[in-house]
């Protein structure tokens, strides 16, 4: 295996079409609804545009839910709401279609990917198409040694690299990327501050499960440590990854820039995918612009990782239970702006005579082009949550 160096996704990551976004602006500007009536979802659907390269823009129609799942051992500290190697319980819980993201996927028809970067649990316990990717049984504790070896952290961000190419391939059009850890929001932090240059304090939140003010404290002592051993590394991502990150943060980090090299848009959930975000943008700066911020999940890293990359969050409606959920509730604003970027009438011009995109009279037949959008009750009965990705 040839070394791997992140610094390189520079020169394979190019913008989304600029050319195609001001096409998909003055098309806006002709549309019968007044400019500003959409708010946001015009600057959606111009941004949708230019990532697909179309005027108008293509509906929303092969969306994917992608987790990457994985244990920490820095969770032993007690900083998080759950037990140290719980997070194949997690995992069960989505594909059992029992978790809030298996719920909402079911209800949207969106198939769901699990992969097990680095889940600290026998294998047999979980299906062989979600363990079968393992870069290895944990992280390590970041307060205390490296989260990962050199190899290992390699292995993890090529491992993510090709779960993007295979989602590219399948024809999955807007990936909705979250994640299934125990303890994985106190590494998220720490490479936040690192990258910001921030005390512990000033990243420190209370996680997805919730922790009281004395976890809270060791968490907050945790990342501090952590800091230690991360800024002496702050010139090489990937050895930020291995000392400071985990399996599976390092293949989040390897999906975020593969798919911005393979110009399949991402929907961001809460700090842990934000953090593999900062890293990927130091990495290849051009990339965030294929990403979009789902929610606001409360945690203070996630707010200093987006106003880093100056990613404005579509939602804040305080959901806080991680696994992708924040993000997944945004995908239907997205499909929205697509369809209206697509189906809405132009006006008709001054001699009373529609354009291509409606009638004479201005009402148009709602077609224009676009492709039509279904409910989430046109899902079928089929459960989307599989963990294999192959129920397409």
């Amino acid at each position: 295996m040839s070394s791997l160096n992140l610094d390189d996704f520079s020169d394979l990551i190019e913008r989304p079409d600029s050319g195609v976004r001001r096409d998909a602006a003055e098309r806006r500007e002709r549309l019968a609804v007044p400019p500003g009536a959409l708010g946001r979802l015009d600057e959606l659907g111009e941004w949708l545009a230019a990532a697909q390269g179309a005027v108008p823009v293509r509906a929303v129609e092969r969306p994917r839910v992608v987790l990457f799942a994985g244990d920490h051992g820095v969770a032993e500290l007690g900083v998080s709401g759950r037990a140290a190697g719980t997070a194949h319980e997690l995992v069960r819980s989505v594909l059992d279609g029992v978790s809030p993201v298996a719920v909402l996927a079911r209800r949207a028809g969106v198939p769901v990917r699990v992969v097990d970067a680095g889940l600290d649990c026998d294998p047999d316990l979980l299906p062989k198409d979600v363990v079968r990717h393992r870069v290895r049984r944990g992280s390590g504790r970041i307060d205390a040694g490296d989260a990962l070896t050199r190899e290992e952290a390699e292995q993890a961000v090529r491992l993510g690299v090709a779960i993007a190419d295979e989602e590219a391939d399948a024809g999955t059009d807007l990936v909705v990327l979250g994640d299934l850890s125990v303890g994985g929001t106190t590494p998220a932090a720490t490479l936040v501050a690192a990258l910001c240059g921030t005390d512990a304090s000033v990243v420190t939140g209370r996680g997805g499960a919730g922790i009281d003010d004395l976890a809270w404290m060791r968490k907050c002592a945790a990342i501090r440590d952590s800091l230690r051993r991360a800024r002496p590394v702050l010139g090489d991502q990937l050895a930020l990854l291995t000392a400071v990150g985990g399996a599976d943060l390092a293949a989040t980090t390897g999906f975020l820039l593969q798919a911005a090299v393979r110009r399949m848009p991402v929907i961001l959930d809460g700090v842990v995918s934000a953090a593999c975000a900062l890293v990927a943008q130091r990495a290849a700066f051009r990339a965030p612009d294929w990403w979009l911020a789902g929610q606001v999940s409360g945690e203070p890293a996630q707010a200093k990782a987006l106003d880093r990359m100056a990613l404005e969050p579509l939602l804040d409606h305080g959901v806080t239970a991680g696994e992708g959920t924040g993000a997944l509730l945004a995908l239907p604003l997205v499909q929205a702006a697509a369809a209206l970027a697509a189906e809405l009438p132009e006006r008709a011009t001054a001699a009373g005579s529609g354009t291509a995109g409606g009638t004479g009279d201005g009402t148009g037949d709602g077609t224009g082009g676009g492709t039509e959008v279904s409910g989430p009750a046109g899902s079928g009965s089929e459960n989307p949550a599989a963990a294999d990705g192959d129920s397409r």
